[in-house]
């Protein structure tokens, strides 16, 4: 998997994250031999940093504020990203949902009826469920539905692009008025060099 631009500048730290680093590096010093187990030292850290006062904590805050500082700098310095995102064409046809997401449509309004208060989260979880729990047949309907409107949406996305090739076509760039101008001062020069020669055989 590619990763991010490496110019990017490094992320800015929470005062949690400068406690931690120094807790290890205190670790470090006191058992240079003993590896850490990271599970039960994030642990003990946690327990440690929620016992720890306001003013012990101030350290940190401040080490986090001027790493704030920092970062905010070298993003500034840092960018937009070239060749960013492409801009969606709000014409362009949209994406059909999926057998899944027809079925979530018909059943979240049910779910959230029947538990009042529920989370974004479970009512998504809830949803992942029941459809889990779906027999092949019943799920037909639903991909089929969702079929029909990925054949529909492909061929507006045809239709899309052919137009956006005629619309580009109409909108070739015209000669310049001038360019005509003087093809037809050629032509005038064309007819009185034909004149002269006609003279020139009278005589």
């Amino acid at each position: 998997m590619a990763k991010g631009d490496p110019k990017k500048p490094k992320g800015k730290m929470s005062a949690y994250a400068y406690f931690v680093q120094t807790c290890r590096e205190e670790h470090k010093k006191k058992n240079p031999e003993i590896p850490v187990n990271f599970a039960e030292f994030s642990k003990k850290c946690s327990e440690r940093w929620k016992t720890m006062s306001a003013k012990e904590k101030s350290k940190f805050d401040d080490m986090a504020k001027a790493d704030k500082v920092r970062y905010d700098r070298e993003m500034k310095d840092f960018g937009p990203v070239k060749g960013g995102k492409k801009k969606k064409d709000p014409n362009a046809p949209k994406r059909p949902p999926s057998g899944f997401f027809l079925f979530c449509s018909e059943f979240r309004p049910k779910i959230k009826s029947t538990n009042p208060g529920i989370s974004i989260g479970d009512v998504a979880k809830k949803l992942g469920e029941m459809w889990n729990n779906l027999s092949d047949g019943e799920k037909q309907p639903y991909n089929i539905k969702a079929g029909k409107l990925k054949e529909k949406y492909e061929k507006d996305v045809a239709d899309y692009k052919s137009k956006g090739k005629v619309d580009g076509a109409k909108c070739a760039p015209k000669l310049p008025r001038k360019k005509i101008e003087d093809d037809d001062d050629d032509e005038e020069d064309d007819e009185d060099e034909e004149e002269d020669d006609d003279e020139e055989d009278d005589e």
